[in-house]
């Protein structure tokens, strides 16, 4: 059990909560905690802050009781940290872009931050559907002001940045050259259209998945795609592994019954 140091607010229904914790603050880009609400629920978050001031983070946003609970939380208030859990993105040094949207830039913060220490140039592509669901562009600049880059933003209606969504503008920056490695979190058709895109151009990629996720090592099952467990074979898989899996990939998820929900 750990105490909310601080909460920010990053848009109207989405919160981060800051707190110290001694194992996530040793964790790497990409692995998650399971935060548990006292006598509510138990919810799998990635991590999007680590070790900053010595604290930790994760970003919510308000979808059901468990999260619409942590939404709520103010400082001193209690929640349950387990993790990290999953495995992480390999950190590559060159020409890399960074493409997610929504609450899946979360996990995609620390990565930048690694990223710009190795003295990569990031090209960083974010997206919503309005300008009030473009998340952490500041933040984002900050992290990457040291290095050569570049943040893209889209928003679907044009009120913000580049008029589309962020597979465009991923698209184009494939046309630019040579890309040694690409990463990805946000709604999974977004991810299997930048797959298929990198695929086209033999560029590889590292995305982060979201499946429900409930013991988070391996045992229950709720997170299979294909022949992998998410929670622990996860949540990054590289494009070797989407390829196994890319009958499924984009295509459905399960349920918590196991029930295929087409996107």
């Amino acid at each position: 059990m750990v105490r909310v140091v601080s909460s920010s607010l990053e848009a109207r229904d989405v919160r981060t909560l800051f707190f110290e914790d001694s194992y996530c603050k040793r964790a790497k880009p990409g692995q998650y905690a399971m935060i548990w609400v006292p006598g509510i629920d138990e919810v799998p978050m990635s991590l999007s802050m680590i070790d900053e001031e010595g604290l930790s983070g994760v970003t919510v946003r308000e979808v059901g009781k468990g999260t619409e609970a942590l939404c709520k939380m103010v400082e001193g208030d209690s929640i349950g940290v387990r993790g990290p859990y999953g495995n992480w993105f390999e950190i590559v040094r060159g020409r890399v872009a960074i493409v997610g949207g929504g609450t899946g830039l979360a996990p995609l913060l620390p990565l930048a931050a690694e990223l710009a220490k190795l003295g990569s140039e990031v090209s960083f592509v974010i997206g919503g559907k309005t300008v009030e669901e473009v998340l952490f562009r500041e933040k984002i600049g900050r992290l990457l002001t040291a290095r050569e880059h570049k943040v893209i933003v889209t928003t679907e209606d044009g009120s913000y940045g580049r008029r589309g969504v962020v597979t465009d503008a991923f698209e184009d920056l494939l046309e630019e050259g040579v890309l040694d490695m690409v990463y990805t979190c946000g709604p999974e058709p977004m991810m299997r259209k930048v797959f298929d895109l990198a695929e086209n151009r033999d560029v590889q990629i590292q995305a982060s998945l979201e499946r429900i996720v409930r013991c988070s090592i391996g045992l229950c099952g709720s997170c299979v795609i294909g022949r992998f467990r998410v929670c622990k074979d996860g949540l990054v898989l590289s494009s070797e592994r989407l390829r196994e899996v890319a009958d499924e990939f984009g295509r459905f998820k399960r349920d918590f019954d196991g029930r295929r929900i087409y996107f």
